[in-house]
């Protein structure tokens, strides 16, 4: 008797254990959605930051996760149409990598979560309603502080060019970013160092080496070249006509400098891709993201590139080079 119950047991258990598996949920994999204007590639260094965040928290591609990358390639016309890609492809949320495409996808939908990266005041670019409590289905990660950037960048160049008194600004006039700057925040930080601001309209990369020659006509004693899709892509071009014209130009960012630039001073681009993998992690676990406040950042680097100041016959002083984040030979 205690034979046939036995076996009886053992069979009801071989029954049961296939269910049982069957009745497991399979892991979701999760939709990724990526809009992007000016990243080189979807295996650039700012969105592998992004992707090592995913991978630290579990995320592993082709398994529990798939990346639909868009890049309007710096057509910005582009971008509504690709944010609308997205949508159609029913990602779970959307990583909106600039200013424009996050304007893109917040027109594109409603309820698909977004996660921006942006150079620029969500607030009053109507991303959101409320940087504590941003509502609706948009939050993220903003480098909007330019006043104290405005200061510190011309701060920085007095300590290499000690005699600067006019100061030559790469900006695209369609940016409204460029335009604030110009307007507001670089003339009283100007104004107060004595330096006279020379803007350079850049709209398209063929106005480049006119607007070099510009700045040597107008006497410029350095340059400062502003974040934009057109500076980020041609940053190597840049670079050189800035060494071919003997100007020491300071950039927002420090991709500028590894492409041959001299310096530069602004919000750590990976540190924030990366807290974007965080936020993106905390929506596909069930976050709503308008209770997610918009962080602003918290980590600034100043790079400097020791050879090209050379080439430009500059010595870049001991004390600056303490304060360097990262000091290129």
């Amino acid at each position: 008797m205690r034979q046939r119950l036995a076996s009886l047991a053992i069979g009801i258990a071989a029954l049961a254990a296939p269910l049982d598996a069957e009745a497991q949920p399979a892991a979701k994999t999760f939709r990724i959605g990526v809009l992007a204007n000016a990243l080189d590639t979807a295996d650039g260094p700012l969105f592998e930051a992004f992707q090592d965040q995913l991978r630290g928290l579990g995320y592993v591609e082709d398994r529990n996760m798939v990346i639909e990358w868009r890049s309007s390639e710096g057509d910005y016309d582009r971008l509504p149409e690709l944010a609308g890609d997205l949508v159609r492809t029913k990602v779970d949320v959307i990583l909106a990598a600039s200013l424009q495409p996050a304007r893109a996808a917040a027109e594109a939908t409603k309820t698909v979560p977004i996660v921006f990266v942006v150079s620029a005041d969500p607030l009053s670019h109507g991303l959101v309603a409320n940087l504590a409590h941003p509502g609706g289905n948009v939050t993220g990660l903003a480098t909007y502080v330019p006043a104290e950037l405005s200061e510190r960048v011309i701060q920085l160049l007095r300590e290499v060019v000690p005699k600067v008194s006019r100061l030559a600004v790469l900006m695209n006039p369609a940016n409204p970013i460029h335009r604030q700057l110009v307007s507001q925040a670089l003339p009283p930080a100007a104004q107060q160092a004595r330096i006279a601001l020379i803007p350079l309209e850049v709209r398209a990369p063929g106005d480049l080496p006119g607007v070099f020659d510009a700045a040597v006509r107008e006497r410029a004693d350095a340059v400062y070249v502003l974040a934009d899709v057109v500076t980020f892509i041609h940053r190597v071009r840049i670079a050189n006509l800035a060494l071919k014209s003997r100007l020491p130009a300071i950039y927002a960012y420090r991709s500028a400098v590894e492409a041959g630039g001299l310096m530069s001073y602004g919000p750590s681009l990976r540190d924030l891709f990366s807290r974007a993998g965080i936020y993106v992690d905390k929506i596909l676990k069930g976050a709503r993201p308008g209770d997610l406040p918009v962080e602003q950042p918290t980590k600034f680097e100043l790079v400097v590139n020791v050879k090209t100041a050379k080439a430009l016959g500059l010595a870049i002083p001991a004390t600056l080079l303490r304060q360097a984040d990262v000091v290129n030979p």
